[in-house]
């Protein structure tokens, strides 16, 4: 069975880079540094067989089966035993080359017990040629070089084998798992952290992983610790508020919704199950569930500080507000349909502190006050819609109100000498000077006085500029009164 979150989609528009990043990581090792392996076991095999160390190892190796089940209680060795005895029966010569050349255990053991095993001259024979074929290929392959090995526990491995592979089903369904979580985690948590975040659960679930396999030599490869890290981290995030995951089963695939960390202790006991009664499968169940354990517990313990969620990742995304707008815009116009001016201004300013940027829901509460041009509310959302048209570089748009309101509402309630001084600036910039004038005119008689001589000193240089010395000595005049 497969439980997964599921409750956001990807925003193209703001891509998951680092995720996609790490994607693009392990494949380019997987393909051009992992690429060589097949090479290197080739000419290993080639050479093992060559040597005819298959007759030496292959008796040693039921033996030490045997031994394992015996002695070591370890069931799983049964169907391993039965399985190279079916090789030996095919004379399957090169698949129990394989079988005993990639057994780092049953290695550790002949090299332990090599004096017991053979005689002199077959344990000299044996040292001769095994040693050239793992100094040769074996160790250079990069699940020894770059894997984390818990019995040669090596610090950087912590974080190298979280970019290796052991095929193309193990990177692929990685892959997948890797973007399905981390566009969430990444938008949650920003890129940087994000990253150090993904590697640092990774390195947390290998060192799980090592404690409870401290004396193994097999390498342990693969970003599912470092995935698994991401799921902790997902649900802790969310906490206990109720989100979507899909789950599988089978042929059975749907969803449902439930408090994000509630599936935190499902998750660890399916992996501490099956590390118990699974048996040999492969799969490295502590390193998830280390890595699950990692991310929630950064979370929890750095949430409110480093790791603290951003604050946009819980607003919706732009297409879910966009959908809002437009469903909450229709109703306050129906509003505005029936005439029930009241319901739709209360409507429309909810809507703008909503959404700030919409100048549209400021238009609509500007021509909702001009209503009724004798009350002060007319003249504050005038004012409002000058500056906000300055804002966004619409000096037009500001004249043409500034018009308006001078004809409706300025008998009622004056606007200040400041909403003039800047249409006089603007009508300055766009060459119309009547209305230019006008606007002085009426600044001069509320403004203070250095306000008055400034726009006084600009219109005189632009009048001086068009040679209209008429005008000009007009407002040299008022800038410099006789006495």
């Amino acid at each position: 069975m497969l439980i997964i979150p599921a409750e956001n989609t990807v925003n193209w528009r703001r891509p998951p880079w680092v995720t996609l990043g790490l994607m693009m990581a392990c494949l380019l090792v997987f393909l051009f540094y992992q690429g060589g392996d097949e090479r290197k076991l080739d000419a290993a095999l080639e050479q093992y067989l060559e040597s005819d160390l298959l007759a030496l190892e292959a008796p040693a190796y039921e033996e030490y089966l045997q031994r394992e089940i015996r002695f070591e209680g370890n069931q799983q060795r049964v169907l391993e035993l039965q399985e190279f005895q079916q090789l030996q029966e095919n004379e399957d010569v090169l698949w129990q080359a394989a079988t005993l050349l990639l057994d780092r255990e049953f290695f550790q053991y002949l090299q332990q017990n090599r004096d017991l095993i053979w005689a002199p001259a077959e344990r000299t024979c044996w040292l001769e040629h095994r040693s050239v074929i793992e100094d040769l290929w074996i160790s250079r392959m990069s699940a020894y070089q770059l894997g984390l090995v818990p019995a040669e526990f090596s610090l950087y491995t912590l974080i190298t084998y979280q970019f290796l592979h052991g095929g193309w089903g193990h990177i692929l369904g990685n892959l997948l798992f890797l973007f399905l979580l981390g566009f969430t985690v990444e938008k949650a948590l920003g890129p940087g952290r994000f990253l150090v975040a993904y590697l640092l659960c990774g390195a947390l679930s290998g060192m799980v992983f090592t404690v409870f396999s401290s004396d193994s030599q097999v390498p342990l490869v693969g970003a599912s610790g470092s995935i698994s890290g991401l799921m902790g981290m997902y649900v802790a995030i969310y906490g206990l508020q109720r989100i979507r995951f899909f789950y599988f089963l089978g042929i059975y695939f749907n969803y449902f919704r439930a408090p994000a960390i509630a599936m935190l202790p499902v998750w660890l006991g399916k992996e501490i199950y099956d590390y118990w009664f699974a048996g040999a499968t492969g799969i490295a169940y502590m390193a998830h569930a280390g890595g699950l354990v990692a991310g929630a517990g950064l979370v929890g313990l750095l949430g409110q500080s480093w790791l603290q969620v951003k604050d946009e990742f819980f607003e919706p995304e732009q297409e879910a507000q966009d959908e809002q707008f437009t469903r909450a815009y229709a109703q306050a116009m129906a509003s505005l349909g029936r005439m029930e001016f009241e319901q739709a201004r209360r409507q429309f300013e909810a809507l703008r502190e909503r959404y700030p940027d919409r100048p549209i829901l400021l238009e609509h509460l500007y021509h909702l006050a001009k209503l009724r041009p004798d009350l002060e509310a007319y003249r504050l959302r005038a004012e409002e819609l000058m500056a906000d048209a300055i804002t966004r570089h619409q000096p037009e748009q500001m004249v043409a109100v500034w018009q308006e309101y001078l004809s409706k509402g300025e008998a009622f309630h004056p606007l200040a000498p400041e909403a003039h001084n800047r249409v006089l600036f603007a009508s300055l910039k766009r060459h119309d000077f009547k209305a230019a004038e006008k606007a002085f005119e009426r600044m001069r008689t509320r403004a203070q006085p250095d306000m008055v001589n400034e726009a006084c000193r600009l219109l005189v240089a632009e009048f001086e500029k068009l040679q209209m010395e008429p005008k000009a000595r007009h407002y040299r005049q008022l800038l410099n009164p006789p006495a």
